[in-house]
């Protein structure tokens, strides 16, 4: 009796994930009309555990379900990034913070060692391995921070950033604005200067706010 009970629960969460892998490629663009009988015959599954797992990616903000006219994957606007970055922003500090005070020297190690791979991808230039290695850094702090709320509300609002069309770093001079930031960060971390290193932080994601205000801006001119 337990697998029963066990069992629908695993295959709607599974349907979740692809789903949310499929909207973070852009693969189901934001706006898309989610059409649950063509996902339904796709995966081979009934109409409950996608409707399940719809409410799910609508709880994290990926979707919007609207009464009479179905589901739709969200458009992010202008004013939403504004906010979510402006929260983001303090709850990294925060992490930033807490990281200074509470990192171990095989922490400090594990971000240095993080830090090389950005400067090495940098060097290159290799996007894909820059972006990589800085989320990876931010992680690593958050990890440090050891705060599992502060984890959960930045890994949802990531979620909603990831609906953007565009990406910071294809801005021009962006990643080496970031680097530089970086270097400035992993200081302060390593003098463990927790003041420094929120003020840092919040300026470093502010600053990937602008990156997307400028694509954005230079996308809207050239149309």
């Amino acid at each position: 009796m337990n697998a029963t009970r066990i069992a629908p629960i695993a295959l709607y969460q599974e349907v979740a994930e692809r789903l949310r892998q499929r909207i973070f490629s852009h693969e189901l663009p934001p706006g898309t009309w989610v059409d649950e009988q063509a996902l339904a015959e796709h995966y081979g599954i009934s109409r409950t555990p996608l409707r399940e797992a719809l409410k799910v990616l609508a709880s994290e903000g990926l979707v919007t379900l609207k009464p009479r006219r179905g589901c739709y994957v969200t458009e992010i606007s202008e004013r939403d990034l504004d906010e979510v970055f402006s929260v983001m922003s303090m709850l990294e500090g925060e992490c930033a913070r807490l990281s200074a005070a509470r990192a171990s020297e095989d922490d400090l190690a594990r971000l240095r060692a993080i830090h090389a791979s950005l400067e090495k991808a940098a060097a290159k230039p290799d996007i894909d391995r820059f972006f990589e290695a800085n989320q990876a850094f931010h992680l690593a702090l958050q990890e440090i921070a050891d705060n599992r709320w502060l984890l959960h509300v930045i890994e949802d609002l990531r979620k909603v950033i990831k609906l953007s069309r565009h990406h910071s770093l294809f801005s021009e001079g962006r990643l080496e604005q970031s680097l530089a930031e970086h270097r400035e960060l992993l200081q302060a971390l390593l003098d463990r200067d927790g003041a420094r290193a929120e003020r840092l932080m919040r300026t470093h994601i502010l600053s990937g706010r602008a990156a997307l205000a400028r694509i954005a801006d230079a996308k809207t001119q050239a149309a």
